[in-house]
């Protein structure tokens, strides 16, 4: 079978000491009743990370999925988000808990607060309860989803806690080079949302011209760009064909000319999603 002939994906070190794979499955728009059997295709496929969120509906589905899998939970890493509306210190807390019942899990390995929402000025209490929780060990790890840079500079600097991870919009057509400096500065790791730029990129003529060249599909190129970059990603599909496909990207590397390339693409006015400011 082809997983038994492709490497599992590497793991990306954090800053508390852990460690997540580079690739996983993002669950975003998985209908609630597919998500099981989704996710066990995953797992089964040779994916060990699964990123859901409570605003997805469908966090029970990825439990069960986890738990048909056959693998211990030691071996699945498993990320939710905060929603919006659960911003606050008491009311992360209550949010978290919830999650943790729909999962049918005791912890999980990352969680995030999916939006900062500036207008309502909440998200340094809310990091402050996603720190407590991690100190409780029911949060192994724990970091942000669409945080700019003034968001970040501010929870760092009012908290002393740095986010393991910020995990945002970013494809080749937007590839956020002043945030991922940032990143690296403070030692955030960079996962990547909508890494296909929500399939948009999958028919540009230079993506189409590498993939080409190395015998694979421009998808596969898409997510190898994100690996060579150091990137963590975790492209979508709700078919059994497209996991496997977009899991099949440990046999090669792009080379100098590919990534040159591929950096012409970017346009800082690529944004595909909601603007964090604005949400």
């Amino acid at each position: 079978m082809v997983q038994t002939e492709v490497r599992s994906p590497p793991l990306t070190p954090l800053i508390d000491d852990r460690a997540l794979p580079q690739l996983g499955l993002g669950v975003w728009r998985t209908p609630p009743e597919d998500t099981a059997e989704v996710v066990r295709t995953a797992l089964t496929t040779g994916y060990r990370l699964i990123d859901t969120a409570a605003a997805y509906r469908n966090e029970r589905g990825v439990g069960e999925g986890v738990r048909a899998s056959g693998l211990r939970r030691d071996e699945v890493f498993v990320t939710t988000k905060l929603p919006n509306p659960d911003h606050g210190y008491d009311a992360a807390l209550q949010s978290f808990e919830r999650s943790l019942k729909r999962l049918g899990v005791d912890y999980v390995d990352l969680y995030l607060i999916h939006w900062p929402t500036p207008a309502r000025g909440l998200y340094i209490d809310t990091w402050r309860a996603l720190v407590r929780l991690q100190a409780e060990g029911r949060a192994r790890s724990i970091g942000v989803s669409n945080f700019m840079v003034e968001h970040l500079r501010r929870i760092i600097a009012e908290t002393g806690v740095t986010p393991a991870v910020n995990q945002v919009e970013l494809h080749p057509g937007f590839q956020q080079g002043d945030l991922r400096a940032f990143h690296v500065s403070r030692g955030i790791v960079t996962q990547c949302w909508s890494p296909l730029g929500q399939g948009r990129l999958l028919t540009h003529p230079e993506i189409a011209r590498i993939a080409a060249r190395h015998g694979k599909t421009p998808a596969q190129a898409l997510i190898r760009w994100h690996l060579d970059c150091g990137l963590m990603a975790i492209p979508k599909s709700a078919h059994a064909a497209r996991i496997a496909e977009n899991f099949e990207v440990f046999d090669f590397r792009l080379d100098e000319a590919d990534m040159a390339a591929i950096a012409r693409l970017d346009d800082p006015n690529g944004r595909i999603g909601f603007d964090p400011l604005r949400v």
